[in-house]
């Protein structure tokens, strides 16, 4: 079996915010997962529970307040020079969560799309420019006559098809997709991340979907995590986490998915989740240990043997 590259490692990233003395929050508290090269790594959780600042961080739109992140095994945070800066940014992108507040709304579309080719000079000149600008457009589902309009022209679905190209436009290897699909109709959705997925197969990409519809997380995702204030409380493979969540936090996220059955919703009953029935002794150390092999949970040595007891029974 052929070993997997990783491409991102994390390791006890933490993120807090001071908002006046003594108040700090603590966005991301201490977590460490990796991502592999090819894969797409789905990031979950409710609202404000650290995952899009996770992935601000690994960008360094953010500075870390403790911990590291690598990429290809070169740490991001630490000090580097204009050119090896450049160089990281190209390598990484990001699409965002609100596809009309992303794009300039006094550029036309030619223009937002080629600024990281002109940033990083990757065409020759105009002509080789706007054959690029073309190309993506048509990659990403629209046509040449797109790039002479302004965003605004655009339904929300189209406009994150247009933040997609720009993505695109510097050949990247990886890509943080925070949230790309939460303000598109349901029906565009789907369309968007099968759009991703198509050309994460075509151009070898890796991703770091964050999101909070579970049902779209599971369609995209090779494993997932899930996030619960700042910390991350479970990592497993995608059909492993929904056929067999361990950590409490994730039984009460996937029991919230509505079915399309209604006598089964009438009748079901949804797992709440009580942070308080975590009790700890001073002396026990709650780290994320691996259950069986690829699926960790945040816990302790008790904890870990009571899960454990649970595949074997």
């Amino acid at each position: 079996m052929q070993k997997k590259e990783k491409l991102l490692e994390i390791r006890n990233l933490k993120q807090y915010f001071n908002i006046g003395k003594p108040n700090e929050v603590k966005a991301i508290d201490g977590i460490s997962f990796d991502i592999y090269k090819g894969e797409t790594l789905g990031l979950v959780g409710e609202s404000g529970c650290g995952k899009s600042t996770t992935g601000r961080t690994i960008i360094r739109l953010y500075d870390a307040t403790e911990g590291d992140v690598f990429f290809k095994g070169e740490s991001v945070h630490g000090k580097k020079s204009r050119s090896e800066l450049k160089k990281f940014n190209r390598s990484i992108q990001m699409i965002f969560q609100d596809p009309y507040a992303s794009l300039n709304p006094r550029m036309k579309v030619s223009d937002i799309i080629a600024e990281g080719i002109d940033i990083h000079n990757l065409a020759r000149n105009g002509k080789e420019r706007m054959e690029q600008v073309y190309s993506l457009l048509e990659t990403v589902g629209l046509n040449r006559e797109h790039a002479n309009r302004y965003p605004h022209e655009f339904s929300g679905g189209q406009r994150q098809r247009i933040g997609i190209a720009r993505a695109l436009a510097v050949q990247p290897e990886f890509i943080i997709a925070d949230e790309p699909i939460s303000a598109l109709d349901v029906s565009i959705q789907a369309q968007v991340v099968n759009l991703m997925k198509k050309l994460q197969h075509e151009k070898g990409l890796t991703y770091l979907f964050i999101a909070h519809d579970l049902s779209m997380v599971k369609y995209i995702s090779d494993r997932i995590g899930v996030m619960y204030f700042g910390k991350l409380v479970e990592l497993a493979p995608a059909e492993e986490l929904y056929s067999n969540p361990l950590h409490p936090y994730t039984q009460s996220l996937l029991s919230a998915i509505p079915l399309p059955d209604p006598e089964f919703e009438r009748t079901r009953r949804r797992k709440t989740y009580d942070p308080s029935s975590h009790q700890y002794a001073d002396h026990e150390e709650v780290i994320m240990r691996e259950v069986k092999p690829g699926h960790f949970v945040h816990c302790s040595e008790q904890e870990l043997k009571k899960y454990q007891a649970q595949y074997k029974s």
